[in-house]
């Protein structure tokens, strides 16, 4: 099987839940790779040279991530429970405060990732009661 057509098969059969999992889980595995290093370093100059390299790519893609969450959180026709999608409201602001206070020099990439971990843990168990 050729990939394309691999691919055609996981969009075809995931859920869409099980695709907020995957690429929630992506994140943190991109940002995780570069948390110890850039969250040890002391704040400032160090820190933005880490940024030079693949960080600041695995840290734009998950504010643009937590963007579209935004976005679809936003728009009238969202079935989510009104407290839920508030609290998920008000988790995309703070990703997008932490995502500039991390590209400043400041900040923590673990707190991205604390934010990220229980919303896969909660898509997993979904996705485990759905089966």
């Amino acid at each position: 099987m050729s990939l394309s057509a691999y691919k055609k098969t996981i969009k075809a059969t995931e859920t869409p839940r099980a695709i907020e999992r995957r690429i929630l889980s992506q994140m943190n595995l991109r940002l995780g790779a570069h948390q110890s290093e850039y969250d040890a370093t002391e704040a400032g100059g160090a820190r933005l040279g880490i940024l030079a390299g693949p960080l600041r790519e695995a840290l734009n893609d998950n504010v643009r991530l937590w963007l579209e969450f935004k976005a679809d959180l936003s728009r009238p026709g969202n079935t989510l429970p009104p407290e839920l999608r508030a609290g998920l409201l008000s988790l995309a602001i703070f990703v997008e405060r932490q995502t500039s206070l991390v590209l400043s020099g400041q900040g923590t990439v673990k707190a991205l990732m604390d934010v990220n971990a229980p919303l896969i843990a909660a898509l997993q168990t979904q996705g485990s009661e759905a089966a």
